[in-house]
């Protein structure tokens, strides 16, 4: 599967920074999935459990208490004020 380049920030500085398949959160409106080439936009985020899947076919979880998902063309930001990884 394609993968895109994935930031997670928090104030304390980057938390995760690479490639991901797949970024699972919360939104606002309900779940929601990003995938590579998904359409751009921009979102508030609800405390929820994190799933990061990776090209290597593992994944790294992590609980975060909300915050800001930014889709780009080709590169995903995700700010939250901290994750505590499963």
């Amino acid at each position: 599967m394609k993968s895109y380049n994935l930031t997670v920030s928090s104030p304390d500085g980057k938390l995760f920074e690479g490639e991901a398949v797949c970024l699972s959160v919360r939104g606002l409106q309900g779940d929601l999935a990003v995938m590579a080439g998904h359409i751009p936009f921009v979102t508030a985020l609800k405390a929820c459990e994190m799933v990061i899947d990776l090209p290597d076919e593992t994944d790294k979880r992590g609980k975060i208490e909300g915050g800001i998902l930014t889709v780009g063309e080709d590169k995903v930001t995700l700010l939250t004020g901290s994750v505590i990884w499963s």
